[in-house]
């Protein structure tokens, strides 16, 4: 899909992502693609110059065709620091399309570190497009479904990995106290049910036993009998 923007391209940083290509309107008709083209909103800012301030009410959502921003935060002591730096092919302000009724603010302030150019929508016009080309406001619920199981997916693996960890080093702490090294690891005797290990990690019985296979199958326990081998890669020689 070509960009109208890219007519007035003159920045040797111009972005040739254009919003129809963004995730969030992936999937679109190539009418629908040039509806929402049609309708995107173009805006010049200067360097110094603020495109939105923390507190304000989210109002716009964009992509930044050309030049960067920098994301600030104001803290409880007056103090500012740097969140994030955004460029251009950067999109900014989704989020306040979760709920069309509810109004969300914006938790930091934008300032322009360049001359910047941006393309996109306000709310109000987002929801002119929904209503004359009702398939672009399916398709975008479609897309945020899809982006949020994404994330989540990626959330309980990271909590896994996390538990995995934290389930192996309780058990290894335990095996060097009350278990008796072996080569390449330590044995461990004393019954210890995954009641137990969810206590000592905070975690629920069953996210224990799923850690537990995921450690059997990793090769870093294993049962023979009633023991309990643990591997240890902090074992001393």
């Amino acid at each position: 899909m070509g960009c109208p923007c890219d007519l007035n391209a003159n920045a040797p940083d111009w972005s040739g992502v254009c919003v129809g290509n963004l995730w969030l309107f992936e999937g679109l008709s190539q009418p629908e693609l040039m509806a929402l083209a049609d309708k995107a909103l173009r805006a010049r800012y200067q360097p110094g110059q603020t495109i939105f301030i923390q507190g304000d009410r989210a109002r716009t959502l964009f992509l930044i065709k050309s030049g960067r921003i920098r994301l600030a935060r104001a803290m409880d002591n007056g103090a500012e620091i740097t969140v994030d730096i955004r460029k251009a092919g950067d999109f900014l302000g989704e989020y306040l399309l979760n709920d069309l009724d509810q109004d969300y603010y914006y938790p930091v302030s934008a300032w322009c570190l360049d001359q910047v150019v941006t393309c996109g929508f306000t709310r109000p016009a987002f929801e002119e497009l929904v209503l004359a080309h009702p398939a672009i406001g399916l398709k975008v619920i479609k897309n945020m479904a899809g982006r949020i199981a994404s994330l989540s997916d990626r959330l309980e693996a990271m909590a896994q990995l996390h538990l995995e960890e934290k389930v192996y080093g309780v058990l290894l702490n335990v095996a060097r106290e009350h278990g008796r090294p072996q080569e390449g690891g330590y044995v461990l005797e004393i019954p210890l049910t995954h009641e137990d290990l969810g206590f000592l990690v905070g975690a629920h019985r069953v996210s224990v036993t799923r850690t537990m296979k995921r450690l059997k199958e990793a090769g870093r326990i294993a049962r023979i009998g009633k023991s309990l081998i643990i591997g240890g890669e902090g074992l001393a020689h």
